[in-house]
């Protein structure tokens, strides 16, 4: 078996087309080399080591519709086509529907005469998600990997390009359950100079011919353009971009800016803890006091992200806990934005958990989950939905004290938009919230009960999936994380109730806090009786003789 880098497959696929695709009059034209090889360049490597080399001919419709994105006339652009799963066999004589051995020389390839009754999919399979498996298996024949020829369940395959705006992605995954298709499988990409590429696998269309889809989907998909977007949403060009960042200030209130503003001058920056999107964390003093300083980069100084950094700040400077990361002050005015809170020593959970591979005991997980309850509870109460709970979010003081951070900023979209598989925050998502549909205090519930779980397990949330793989899980298939055999009883209820599909039935964190309390309290009483028992048992032996 051959492993393709990003410039393998470039060269693989290039390759192919000029061997299969003689005829092709755009892969016959001079310069065609250099416009594949921008296509895989503004593409991020995902692309070039998930697509399906054996279908070259696709990358030729991903090229093709991502130019017809930039055109207002012909976005959103867009491609569906039936499809088949196509089983492959590994050493130990397994069929794996899921997945596409990349082999030299491959059963399936562009060329037509090997072809099976269907093309397979652009984009192998993960070999973890289960959901279009569990579709086809009734089309597998006597279990030696044969496909029917006519599946009773059509999968369909449909690929969009538009300009990449936030929450594109949830609007593209609504607008497709509207039509009645469910999505077994999800690739979203966002090139370099703002355009998507999502491709979806769905069934439920029940014909296997796709002219009739094609035609509910040109009705349908231009809906997505009818949504009106903030002009920022579209894509800049590096001189509008530049002229832009400068034109405005910070909206904060002058009451804010007077009372909270910091003189850039006086903040020292030590080092740099971490980075994102849009901008870095630094260890630093704010006259000789220990911080930390949030600074946007200067270079994606959009209205969005001040109006999402204003946000932060407007929210910050209104609370004050002992569990929720302490506000010092901001720096408002472009291009120095920077939000000063207390310095966290001891770091995120998630590093802790994931990056130091460290653990917590039973005591020490009810602990951290009351903290981060008392938090939230006092968000809640002063009508604040954090919205983005997660472990990351979740910062640890010397004296092991666990504080909510982050308000804003990190809610701010990122280039391939806020809901794409790229922020990672799915793995914590409330579905309603995957779905857009609208949401309240209770998605942070939800939240809190992935938080706790990752807690007990020590292991990230859906780990052998995607996070967009992990999404559709949530939404369609009712998938939560695998709760541990020997989990307390009490812990396993808790869980439970986090994890309604429902918001009204799950529990406000003023429950949680007491059941929490209580199971704190139980197992301190466990101990404390084991230890006195233990000690009457020794006072009770005879002394050595």
């Amino acid at each position: 078996m051959v492993i393709y880098g990003g410039v393998e497959v470039f060269e693989e696929v290039l390759r192919r087309l000029k061997e299969f695709e003689p005829e092709c009059e755009e892969v016959s034209e001079e310069g065609f080399e250099d416009e594949l090889w921008s296509h895989f360049n503004r593409l991020p490597l995902r692309y070039a080591l998930d697509v399906n080399i054996e279908r070259a001919q696709e990358v030729l419709m991903h090229k093709k519709l991502l130019h017809m994105a930039h055109d207002p006339k012909t976005r959103p652009a867009f491609e569906a086509r039936l499809i088949q799963l196509q089983p492959s066999v590994d050493e130990n004589g397994v069929d794996s529907t899921s997945r596409y051995t990349r082999l030299k020389d491959a059963q399936i390839s562009i060329h037509p005469g090997r072809q099976s009754t269907h093309p397979p999919p652009a984009f192998g399979l993960s070999s973890n998600l289960e959901f279009a498996i569990e579709d086809s298996k009734s089309d597998l024949q006597g279990g030696n990997g044969a496909m029917s020829a006519n599946p009773s369940r059509p999968l369909h395959e449909i690929t969009i390009s538009t300009s990449d705006k936030p929450k594109l992605l949830c609007k593209l995954t609504s607008l497709l359950s509207e039509i009645g298709l469910n999505i077994q499988e999800a690739h979203a990409f966002s090139t370099s100079d703002g355009y998507s590429l999502d491709v979806f696998v769905v069934n439920g269309w029940p014909y296997e011919e796709t002219e009739k889809l094609r035609n509910v989907l040109a009705m349908e998909i231009p809906r997505v353009e009818e949504i009106p977007w903030s002009q920022d949403s579209q894509p800049l060009s590096s001189k509008e971009l530049e002229k832009k960042k400068f034109q405005e200030i910070v909206p904060l209130s002058v009451s804010v800016a007077d009372v909270w503003e910091i003189d850039v001058k006086l903040l020292k920056f030590e080092y740099r803890i971490c980075g994102g999107s849009y901008g870095d964390l630094y260890k630093g003093t704010f006259c000789t006091q220990d911080v930390a300083i949030k600074a946007l980069k200067d270079e994606y100084l959009n209205e969005n992200v001040q109006r999402e950094f204003a946000q932060e700040v407007y929210i910050m400077r209104k609370v004050r806990h002992k569990n929720v990361v302490q506000f010092i002050g901001a720096c408002t005015r472009p291009p120095n934005l920077c939000i000063v809170t207390e310095f966290m020593a001891g770091g995120s959970v998630y590093d802790f958990l994931h990056n130091q591979r460290g653990h917590f005991d039973v005591p020490t997980i009810l602990k951290i989950g009351i903290h981060v309850s008392k938090g939230m509870n006092y968000l809640h109460e002063n009508n604040i939905i954090h919205r983005d709970l997660k472990s990351a979010n979740l910062l640890m003081d010397e004296n092991g004290i666990v504080k909510v951070s982050d308000f804003g900023v990190a809610r701010v979209q990122n280039k391939s938009g806020v809901m794409t598989a790229e922020t990672g925050t799915y793995r914590w998502m409330a579905p309603e919230v995957i779905e857009h549909r609208p949401y309240n205090h209770k998605a942070d519930v939800f939240s809190f009960g992935i938080v706790l779980w990752e807690l007990l397990t020590w292991k990230l949330p859906y780990a052998n999936l995607t996070p967009l793989q992990a999404a559709i899980g949530v939404v369609q298939k009712g998938l939560r994380p695998p709760i541990p055999k020997h989990t307390h009883p009490d812990i396993v209820r808790l869980l439970e109730q986090c994890w309604q599909q429902d918001p009204s039935l799950r529990p406000e964190f003023s429950e949680i806090i007491k059941i929490l309390l209580n199971l704190s309290n139980m197992i301190l009483e466990e101990k404390r009786s084991i230890k006195r028992r233990n000690s009457l048992e020794g006072a009770s032996r005879p002394d050595d003789v």
